[in-house]
């Protein structure tokens, strides 16, 4: 049996974080994955609460042994023959660790926004601030957008995948066939309200996702300003006028819901929209097409890597309402990283995700 592929997670404290430790561990072809730090995130190696074990943070992982958190050392990296660094970092480490990782041979899925946007005026919502301009311009054209139902070959051979937003996938995911088709009227618009769990809000409390500030409530934000509107447009081929897109804060824990109103340059059947959806997604494992009227809810997607796509046509067979539903951790974050893994090191996409 050939030997187990070595990874490394910088920044396993978060959710996300947490979820990709969780699939990395029974991931058949992959050791359990050395935990990282930064040293800024606490003297001593410990995590700013003083905790030097994950365990100590997610009391869940208690009873299947120790999750040490180390430091981040390249010569450590090396001594143990880490070949894959997951960076499920703030967006602005990632755009200052990514050079330095790809500079010591290794190979990088970074779950932040840090590398997902090519046109600068949609990286500028970011406002980074890159220390060699011109080692980020030649990294940012190397790197590739990790969707793999989109760009698995190109995947295959990336030394930088950018893990898609959580809310993009759904959307992306949702409307690529049909715009592959030519079938949807552009000039039009196409909007998406989407809904989202706390948790893809982070870690972190803030006022918005305080227990007090969600229970019992729904609210939108970042309306025209959401970081995931351009990396929407930007994979789809659309203009930003083409495309409005609305988040929501949902008051549970997890998932996405996107519903996309559209409108279609022809009158379409209902079988064809779903001929359409079964095509392009052919021998793609983790979308799951549902019949015509028959629409995805949260409940099915859940805890699972798989986006759900729906879809409802009006009586006049030219308005379109699309339903996407995935798990904003999974398919919208670590799941998909590790799906991207696989694609990279030639496995099946559905290893350790099962």
């Amino acid at each position: 049996m050939a030997a187990k592929l070595k990874t490394a997670i910088l920044g396993a404290t978060g959710y996300s974080g947490l979820e990709l430790t969780r699939i990395l561990e029974r991931h058949p072809r992959v050791e359990k994955p050395l935990l990282l730090q930064r040293p800024s995130d606490g003297a001593n190696g410990n995590t700013g609460n003083g905790a030097l074990h994950l365990e100590e943070i997610f009391p869940e992982l208690s009873g299947n042994g120790e999750y040490p958190l180390h430091v981040l050392s390249w010569r450590e990296l090396k001594r143990q023959g880490v070949e894959l660094l997951f960076l499920a970092t703030p967006h602005e480490a990632s755009r200052a660790l990514a050079p330095e990782v790809i500079a010591q041979g290794l190979r990088v899925i970074d779950l932040s926004g840090a590398w997902r946007l090519k046109q600068e005026r949609h990286r500028a919502i970011y406002g980074f601030a890159d220390a060699d301009e011109a080692r980020a311009a030649t990294l940012m054209e190397q790197a590739i957008y990790g969707l793999p139902e989109l760009n698995a070959d190109c995947i295959k051979k990336a030394q930088l995948v950018a893990n898609p937003g959580c809310y993009a996938t759904s959307v992306i995911l949702a409307l690529a066939p049909l715009l592959s088709a030519g079938v949807i009227d552009r000039e039009h618009g196409i909007i998406s309200d989407s809904k989202s769990g706390v948790s893809g809000a982070g870690k972190s409390p803030t006022a918005r996702t305080h227990f007090v500030a969600v229970a019992d409530n729904l609210s939108a934000y970042s309306v025209f300003e959401h970081r995931h509107l351009g990396e929407i447009a930007e994979q789809l081929g659309l203009k930003d006028e083409q495309m409005t897109f609305t988040p929501h804060l949902l008051p549970i824990p997890r998932g996405i819901l996107s519903t996309i109103y559209l409108r279609l340059n022809r009158a379409m059947s209902g079988a064809e929209i779903e001929q359409c959806l079964r095509e392009f997604y052919a021998q793609k494992n983790w979308v799951r097409v549902f019949p015509a009227m028959k629409l995805p809810q949260l409940r099915f997607s859940l805890h699972t890597n798989y986006c759900d796509l729906g879809f409802c046509l009006a009586d006049d067979c030219r308005r379109l309402v699309m339903v996407s539903c995935l798990d904003n951790l999974l398919k919208g974050a670590a799941g998909q990283a590790v799906q991207n893994m696989n694609w990279m090191f030639g496995w099946d996409e559905r290893e350790g995700l099962q």
